[in-house]
C-alpha cells in the first residue's frame, strides 16, 4: 500500500467534529395495545475539558415522547466502538477500564416517572481523580424504560423497553491527535438468498489507527477506479470517532456490482490534525466459482 499525506489548506480542527452516539433498541417483544413508548434527550453528547481532582455538574433534558406515563432507569454505561463500526454500550466492559470515565460520573435521580409527554432535567456530576494521567476519556449515561409497576409485581406479559444514551468525554489536559492510515482492503459479503445475480457483494474497509490518549473523528472518502483510471464508485466514511490506543475499522458497503477484473482503492482522510493522508491499494475480483466451471465446459 502507497501512503502518503499533503496539507490540507481548510481543515478542520477535532473541536469542529465532535462526536454524537445514541443507541435506541427494543428488548422482546410488543405487547398487544401497549402504548407507544418513546425517548428524547438534550444533549446527546458532552465534552468536559476538565482538570484533575476538578468537579462538575450539568443536566441532561430527559423527555418522555409516549402518550402514557413512563417509568425510567438511569445508568452509569461504558461504551465502545465494534468491528462492525456498532457503538455497544455496557453496564462494564473491561477492556476500556483504563480510559472509562464511568467511576466518576453520578446521575440523580437514578429511577425516574414522567407524566405523558413530560420532562425532567437529571442531574449528572464527573468528579475527576486527582491522579488522572492526560487523555481523553469516555463514558455514558443511559436512561431505559421499565415495565409499569403493575406487569412488574404479576410477573407476566411481554414488555418493550427503549434506551437513549448520551456520550460523555472528558478531556485532560491537551492530548495530541495521532493517528494514521493503516490499511484497506477488499472484503466479500455473503449476498442474501433471493439476491439477483449481479447485487453488489463487495465491501471495502478501512482501518484507522489511533496511536494516541486522544480520540478523533476522520472525514474522509473512498473511491474505487478501473483500470483506466475512471471513478466506478464513491463513499464517504460515516460518522464514527475513532477512541484513543485502538485501531478502528470503517466498513464501506458499496453499492456498485464489481465485475471481474483488476481495480484501485483510493481513501483520502483528514484526521484534525491538518494532513490529508493517501492510501492506494490494487485489488483482483475474481470470477464466480459458478461462471468458471461454465466457462471450462464451453471449451474457455
Amino acid at each position: 500500500m502507497i501512503l502518503h499525506s499533503y496539507i490540507k489548506v481548510n481543515s478542520l480542527s477535532w473541536i469542529q467534529s465532535l462526536l454524537v452516539l445514541a443507541a435506541i433498541f427494543l428488548v422482546a417483544g410488543v405487547s398487544p395495545a401497549h402504548a407507544q413508548l418513546g425517548l428524547g434527550l438534550v444533549p446527546m453528547r458532552v465534552e468536559l475539558k476538565m482538570a484533575p481532582g476538578q468537579q462538575y455538574s450539568g443536566s441532561l433534558k430527559l423527555s418522555n415522547q409516549s402518550d402514557a406515563k413512563s417509568r425510567v432507569r438511569s445508568e452509569v454505561l461504558d461504551f465502545n466502538i465494534d468491528e462492525t463500526t456498532t457503538p455497544q454500550f455496557e453496564r462494564d466492559l473491561p477492556q476500556e477500564a483504563a480510559t472509562s470515565c464511568k467511576r466518576w460520573l453520578t446521575i440523580n435521580p437514578m429511577e425516574i416517572e414522567l407524566d405523558a409527554s413530560g420532562f425532567l432535567n437529571v442531574r449528572y456530576t464527573i468528579q475527576v481523580p486527582k491522579d488522572v494521567a492526560e487523555g481523553s476519556y469516555n463514558c455514558a449515561a443511559g436512561f431505559t424504560t421499565l415495565a409499569p409497576s403493575q406487569t412488574q409485581e404479576s410477573g407476566m406479559g411481554v414488555r418493550m423497553a427503549v434506551r437513549i444514551v448520551a456520550a460523555i468525554y472528558v478531556l485532560i489536559g491537551k492530548p495530541a491527535v495521532n493517528g494514521s492510515l493503516k490499511e484497506i482492503k477488499l472484503e466479500k459479503l455473503t449476498p442474501a438468498k433471493d439476491a439477483p445475480p449481479d447485487a453488489p457483494v463487495w465491501q471495502a474497509v478501512v482501518v484507522l489507527q489511533n496511536a494516541g490518549k486522544m480520540y478523533y473523528r476522520p472525514i474522509g472518502k473512498l473511491e474505487v477506479l478501473d483500470t483506466d483510471g475512471k471513478s466506478v464508485e464513491t463513499a464517504e466514511f460515516p460518522s464514527l470517532a475513532v477512541l484513543r490506543e485502538r485501531n478502528q475499522r470503517f466498513l464501506l458497503p458499496l453499492k456498485t456490482h464489481l465485475e471481474a477484473g483488476n481495480y484501485k482503492l483510493r481513501v483520502r482522510v483528514d484526521i484534525g490534525t491538518g494532513e490529508i493522508q493517501e492510501g492506494t491499494v490494487d485489488v483482483t475480483v475474481e470470477k464466480p466459482m459458478a461462471a468458471l466451471s461454465s466457462d471450462s465446459k464451453n471449451g474457455k
